[in-house]
């Protein structure tokens, strides 16, 4: 068959996971604006792994005139070739691509006679680690587009998960500059996640959600098909379970010597952060953590928060994991790989740590939903204060608190709700993860409490609680 009879001719593409696709309505309207209007630039889709790209440009490319091309880690050579054995389907001939501007080229080619979406996966893994080899590189492939692009059908999407590289390629200092658009897939709002989420109970959707931090994969493993407490036993907990190894398989993906980084994670996922504090619980220099801070930012597993009353001179900033399966995974999973894989069971360590610590986790994605709850309902209207949070909501109170002790109902007066909690309950047991099988007793302990709302109060608002002293409180 001659080579443009075989471009014209190749079928469009069809997606066998199209009837298990859930929401995206909002990136799927993006992505057609994109495709039916006169733009030219290739499309920079980017968002992290887990996030759910992959499924949302091949639902998008379902039925349509479409070509996806997936790259690996491999060296150029072993690249290229296998990117010419993917296309060699669709041509009914192996292309010789002798390097990635050829392959570009060849891409604006499928477009020669009629539409077709083309979409390059890990484009990243295409690129030269080097700063000055990338960029020349980058050079020939805008060289490329200006030639080919306006005379071609096709809408090129580079896509990637590493996201700083991806927005690199957007930055004023590279060639891409100006000939790409742009779209962020984000992790899934509660709203977006509910269609994931079978419990009827909000508490326990509000849980579910707090745990798989709107992700995509992480809400299609553990959103629905049995309680909480039994996919996080059966699918984390469990040494053969999917998502038993998945963060740490991500993160090695991703970074290279990565004992540094998850050493931050694991301090991280207790709670907020100064960088001195991170240093001193590591035992090394504040400026040894400079580097894997900035990388994890930039990857948007870590975000930096400052006092809403802060100078730009004040070194006060915290860090914080933003990303709440990994900061429950380095929580409640890592620390216990090792006893889980020698034997120790999912339902014990459920029982003894995660159960006894569930509401400390969730109540900082709570926090945020009521935030959101405030924008969306009194944006117009709410200050920058109440959107930071109320004063009786980053107020501490002290007292004895234990896990398992962090639901309290206040009373209906402004100066009842600010009082300490009571804590009349036995400290729950937990187990000591420098030790297999040996229980403590976690004693006094920060922690977050939800208080109950009085009747007809509809908006619940979570109260961090500080560590201190027998007895006292704080109005």
């Amino acid at each position: 068959m001659p080579h443009n009879e075989a471009l014209h001719n190749m079928m469009n593409y069809e997606f066998p996971a199209a009837a298990s696709f859930v929401n995206r309505d909002d990136d799927l309207a993006v992505l057609e604006r994109w495709w039916s209007g006169p733009d030219p630039n290739a499309l920079n889709l980017h968002g992290r792994r887990r996030v759910g790209k992959s499924w949302l440009f091949r639902m998008f490319a379902h039925g349509r005139p479409a070509t996806i091309l997936v790259a690996e880690r491999l060296p150029a050579g072993a690249q290229l070739s296998r990117l010419a054995a993917q296309l060699e389907a669709a041509l009914g001939v192996r292309p010789q691509i002798d390097d990635v501007p050829a392959l570009i080229r060849l891409l604006y080619g499928l477009g020669a006679q009629a539409p077709r979406l083309v979409v390059l996966d890990e484009f990243p893994y295409l690129l030269p680690r080097a700063d000055a080899a990338r960029e020349e590189l980058l050079t020939a492939i805008q060289a490329v587009m200006e030639e080919e692009r306006d005379r071609s059908q096709t809408k090129l999407v580079l896509c990637g998960s590493h996201v700083a590289q991806m927005q690199a390629l957007m930055s004023e200092r590279t060639a891409l500059r100006g000939r790409m658009t742009t779209l962020t897939v984000h992790p899934m709002s509660y709203s977006e996640a509910a269609a994931f989420i079978a419990d009827a109970d909000p508490r326990a959707r509000i849980e579910r959600y707090a745990v798989t931090g709107g992700m995509a994969r992480y809400l299609a493993e553990l959103g629905s098909g049995g309680s909480l407490r039994d996919l996080i036993c059966e699918r984390v907990l469990d040494h053969h379970g999917a998502l038993f190894n998945d963060p740490r398989e991500v993160l090695e993906h991703e970074l290279e010597q990565v004992a540094t980084y998850f050493a931050v994670m694991q301090e991280l996922a207790r709670g907020e952060r100064a960088l001195g504090e991170i240093a001193a619980a590591l035992r090394v220099r504040s400026t040894s953590l400079s580097r894997p801070i900035d990388t994890l930012r930039a990857m948007r597993l870590v975000e930096r928060r400052s006092p809403i009353n802060a100078k730009a001179t004040d070194r006060v900033n915290r860090y914080r994991i933003c990303d709440p399966f990994l900061r429950f995974w380095f929580r409640f999973v890592f620390p216990f790989q090792e006893d889980l894989t020698a034997g120790l069971a999912a339902a014990d360590l459920f029982e003894l740590e995660i159960a006894p610590g569930l509401a400390d986790h969730v109540a900082p994605v709570f926090e945020g939903l009521c935030r959101e709850w405030v924008r969306r309902n009194r944006g117009t209207t709410a200050s920058r204060r109440e959107l930071a949070g109320p004063d009786h909501a980053s107020r501490p109170c002290r007292g004895p608190v234990h896990r398992g002790d962090r639901h309290r109902r206040y009373g209906t007066g402004p100066s009842d709700r600010h009082r300490g909690v009571q804590m009349d309950r036995a400290p729950a047991r937990r187990l000591d993860p420098r030790r297999s099988g040996r229980l403590q007793d976690p004693g006094p302990q920060t922690g977050w409490c939800t208080p109950g709302s009085p009747p007809g109060d509809r908006l619940v608002l979570p109260l961090r609680l500080h560590r201190g002293a027998q007895g006292r409180r704080t109005a």
